[in-house]
């Protein structure tokens, strides 16, 4: 498949009356143009831009590049979810990109609220379709053809493998798009080769870079034990606690549950009485960074805010308020288009690192920002702005991104997370069957440990989530002590942010030593990495010399690692 053989489709609404056109890659390359809009393209083999310019103001409806693409039999399609949380793997003939369950289809209000953080009502599912947002590739044993965006300012790029028709389609995601002048449909290029070779490549040529300010965490974040049950008592305990691995932990990170309500973000003084820069001061005497999680654009139902300024708030076209998400039973995002917001949430920053002193923010649930298209731009534009919006509210600080469609993260956050929430059980629960692709899983984290590798220290540092080494604790953590040494190894050995929010002080000795050894870097190199089976994971590495092959059973937990030779 070669970039600049394509069919290219468009439509567009100008007066109301709606235009399709669909025109082959020579009529595009040699500029096409109507009365209302022009394109053309600039390119070769490894990479294409397509431009249009419009002489009046259109609504674009529809941007598509078709490819005749054949699939053999043991092609591997990549499918890079719409966010943090949402699974990301391979997918071969015969299986099933799953969406949004049909339990929630078949209820109107749980397609609303399960349905919020996924890409379920602008993207399609089906049998032998996938898809990939930002950028793909197809692996044909060690061979892999990868072909990336470059921009997703204009609007998500989404990539469509239908291993039926033996087709590649390449989307744009116009929905909501006026426009008038020029404007960038596409700007893509392809690599061919190794794994590791195709990535190098892709992110040399990305136009954001790694800030390349965190290699590598290890520490503690209080949310896995505590919800939001925390208080200044548990937080100063388990900073204590924490000192028995000083020699290898640097951050100490505060979770959701400070705060009064989210949305409002006044410290609740029944937990805090003395605030928060104490804590931070004591986080900083024992030399670690401190972490502060915060959700920026999210506000709870009975939020302050949402009272006093519900003209704040993101809404669909018939101006009612778009819930958002599921988390806290519901919640609103605000729009960070509007001038008083943006205020609000400077000042928010202003107060978190001038006041309270902290060094990074964990930022979540930031894919709500952009979850409907407005004022003339796409989910992917809005997405965007506001990632630059919150680079430019924490300077030069930390920002650990989270919940947010990872292309317009790219060279914005210093580490990201890359999968879903793990689970205070290694079983996953029943809602995993019957909600989303967002959902909390142990089993749906550690799979996009894995098939996310690819980002680790290329674009920012992968924060695989948590694991769990304590026995008794706030939430019990329901594990076996071969699935807590197989989620420490697995974070370990594919991301670069490790944490626990476990009161260290009570570990067993043996816990300690399985904790210690989790927060030291991985030294091997990973070779490859798939499914051999639908449950069972095998990957093949270097370390010290020797091959080794290590293979986990993402359902039971059990893993074996043997040296080949």
């Amino acid at each position: 498949m070669k970039l600049k053989e394509f069919t290219l489709k468009l439509a567009y609404k100008l007066g109301g009356k709606e235009t399709s056109l669909v025109l082959d890659s020579a009529d595009v390359f040699a500029g096409y143009s109507d009365k209302q809009i022009g394109v053309t393209a600039q390119g070769g083999d490894g990479a294409l831009k397509i431009l249009l310019k419009a002489e009046s103001t259109v609504e674009l409806t529809l941007a598509e590049l078709i490819y005749d693409r054949y699939y053999e039999k043991g092609d591997a399609f990549f499918a890079n979810g719409f966010q943090s949380w949402t699974v990301s793997r391979e997918y071969r003939h015969g299986e099933q990109q799953k969406g949004l369950s049909a339990i929630c289809r078949a209820i109107p209000v749980a397609k609303k609220f399960a349905g919020a953080s996924g890409d379920y009502h602008f993207t399609q599912y089906g049998r032998d379709l996938y898809h990939s947002f930002t950028y793909t590739y197809v692996r044909s044993g060690d061979k892999v053809d990868l072909i990336g965006s470059l921009n997703e300012r204009t609007g998500y790029t989404v990539f469509y493998a239908d291993m039926r028709e033996n087709i590649l389609a390449v989307v744009k995601d116009v929905d909501g798009l006026t426009l008038k002048g020029e404007y960038e449909l596409f700007d893509l290029v392809q690599f061919v080769g190794g794994y590791d070779a195709v990535f190098d490549a892709y992110f040399a040529a990305y136009p954001q870079k790694h800030t390349g300010r965190v290699k590598h965490f290890a520490g503690y974040t209080s949310w896995y034990n505590y919800y939001q049950n925390i208080d200044e008592k548990i937080i100063l305990r388990d900073l204590e606690g924490l000192r028995r691995a000083e020699d290898e932990a640097d951050i100490f990170q505060i979770d959701d549950g400070f705060e009064t309500m989210v949305g409002d973000w006044t410290i609740d003084e029944n937990k805090f009485p003395n605030g928060l820069m104490p804590i931070v001061e004591k986080i900083h005497a024992q030399g670690l960074k401190a972490g502060l999680w915060l959700a920026p654009f999210a506000a709870q139902f009975k939020a302050e805010i949402v009272k006093t300024h519900p003209e704040w708030l993101i809404k669909d076209k018939n101006g009612k308020p778009l819930i958002s998400g599921i988390a806290w039973m519901g919640f609103y995002a605000l729009d960070f288009e509007l001038p008083e917001v943006k205020a609000y949430i400077r000042d928010l920053f202003s107060r978190v690192f001038d006041e309270w002193g902290f060094d990074m923010v964990k930022l979540d649930f930031l894919y709500s920002a952009a979850i409907y298209p407005r004022n003339g731009k796409t989910r992917g534009q809005l997405m965007c702005e506001a990632m630059d919006f919150l680079r430019e509210c924490c300077g030069d600080k930390l920002i650990l991104g989270c919940g947010v469609p990872l292309g317009p993260a790219f060279g914005i956050v210093d580490a990201c997370r890359i999968g879903c929430d793990a689970e205070n059980s290694f079983k996953d629960k029943f809602y995993v069957k019957v909600t989303n692709q967002e959902i909390v899983s142990t089993r749906n984290s550690m799979n996009n440990s894995v098939f996310r590798r690819h980002l680790d220290g290329r674009i920012f540092a992968n924060d695989p989530d948590v694991f769990f080494l304590r026995d008794g604790g706030m939430k019990v953590a329901k594990y076996t002590l071969e699935q807590k040494k197989l989620l420490a190894k697995v974070n370990n050995m594919f991301g670069s942010v490790l944490f626990v929010s476990d009161d260290v002080g009570e570990y067993t000795d043996e816990a300690l030593a399985i904790l210690k050894e989790a927060y030291i870097p991985f030294e091997g190199r990973v070779l490859s990495a798939e499914y051999v089976s639908s449950d069972i994971i095998a990957v093949n590495y270097m370390l010290k010399g020797e091959k080794h092959r290590f293979s986990f059973d993402t359902r039971s937990g059990k893993h074996e690692d043997s040296i080949l030779k």
